[in-house]
């Protein structure tokens, strides 16, 4: 399993950004997907997550309205289209697959702990 992310870099606040993750070793029509956050100390923050096998999906309330994720199947690629960016959402941003994980995209389960496969992670950097 490999996931690699891109399209991160700098934006101005109130910018949007899209971020791709190319998946391979699976297909992330039977695998679930997600994106997290990490900013420096703390934890990485689950920031949206897809289940495995419906169309729910979770996204923290720090970004609800304003970002949005996205599959591609005939590209197995994940997308994160990020909108209205403020600087508190500078941070590493990483891709996220957890196998066959029907309830990934509820709050309690969209955590790093869940989480079995992780992409290396991509700057966004929001300037005030």
């Amino acid at each position: 399993v490999q996931l690699v992310e891109s399209g991160g870099g700098l934006v101005p606040a109130g910018g949007s950004l899209r971020l791709s993750c190319k998946a391979s070793g699976f297909r992330f029509e039977t695998y679930a997907g997600g994106w997290f956050r990490q900013v420096p100390g703390k934890d990485r923050e689950g920031i949206s997550c897809l289940s495995s096998v419906d169309d729910t999906v979770y996204y923290a309330d720090s970004v609800k309205g304003r970002f949005s994720v996205s599959v591609d199947s005939a590209e197995n690629t994940l997308y994160l289209d990020m909108s209205d960016l403020k600087p508190d959402d500078t941070g590493i941003y990483y891709c996220a697959a957890d196998g066959s994980n029907p309830y990934y995209s509820d709050y309690v389960q969209c955590r790093e702990s869940n989480t079995r496969y992780w992409g290396r992670g991509i700057q966004v950097t929001v300037s005030s």
